[in-house]
């Protein structure tokens, strides 16, 4: 992870602004904690205000790109958190869990490490909702192989709330989906140098190309057009908070 993110992760943090709305969601997880762990913290987005963060992330990259340099910051990885048991009030990972080598011994390290609940977002790759695998159906093939099914987390954490958290159509933040209602912005390369499943998969020309000539001729708007009367849509992406 650390790799991809090194490269890929330069103005990452301009592109990927949390959500104000999935922020909430997640925030309201946490419960009253004081001291959160945020595992594989990126560069910081969701960061719970007003509370006590300790953000480990593997990427040199991310981390000289945090939005809150006064937050402890750690550079290592989900499958060895070096703190003691107990350790934090929570814990959250956001969009992170699928790059890691070990998920359930990362999940068992952040259980290990926090007195109160684990918080994830994650994407439930039986959801088939986008349109984006009709151009790039490469990604709904790595979303089958990175993305953990539902069942592991109750497996890896036991008990666990799993919530669906849809997308707004004006998403702050630029993750995979997010754009949804935004198809332009899919052809804008700095766009989606942020979003790791594009450098995953390679070489998108042809479908990009498909995608600019269904936008310019109007066949894009005539196969998918009511989705632009939507607000929100349901593309997959959880909210996992273990009992």
């Amino acid at each position: 992870m650390d790799a991809i993110y090194d490269e890929i992760g330069i103005n990452y943090s301009d592109l990927r602004m949390p959500d104000p709305r999935i922020a909430e969601r997640i925030w309201a997880a946490l419960g009253p904690s004081k001291t959160v762990l945020n595992v594989g913290a990126g560069a910081g987005s969701y960061e719970p205000e007003h509370r006590h963060v300790t953000a480990i992330e593997p990427s040199s990259e991310m981390i000289s790109q945090r939005r809150h340099p006064a937050t402890v910051s750690v550079q290592g990885y989900a499958e060895n958190l070096p703190f003691k048991d107990n350790s934090f009030d929570a814990s959250m990972a956001i969009l992170t869990v699928h790059h890691w080598t070990d998920k359930p011994k990362g999940l068992a390290e952040m259980y290990r490490v926090t007195r109160g609940p684990v918080v994830l977002l994650t994407f439930d790759p039986s959801i088939r909702g986008s349109w984006l695998g009709n151009y790039f159906p490469e990604l709904m093939a790595l979303d089958d192989g990175q993305m953990p099914p539902m069942s592991d987390y109750k497996a890896w954490l036991g008990p666990v709330e799993i919530s669906a958290v849809p997308i707004p159509y004006d998403c702050h933040d630029g993750f995979l989906y997010a754009y949804w209602r935004r198809p332009h912005a899919y052809l804008d390369g700095r766009i989606r140098a942020a979003i790791s499943s594009f450098w995953k998969i390679g070489d998108i020309s042809e479908g990009l190309q498909r995608l600019e000539d269904d936008l310019t001729s109007g066949a894009w708007e005539e196969r998918y057009g009511t989705l632009l009367e939507c607000d929100e849509w349901d593309f997959g992406y959880r909210l996992v908070v273990s009992g």
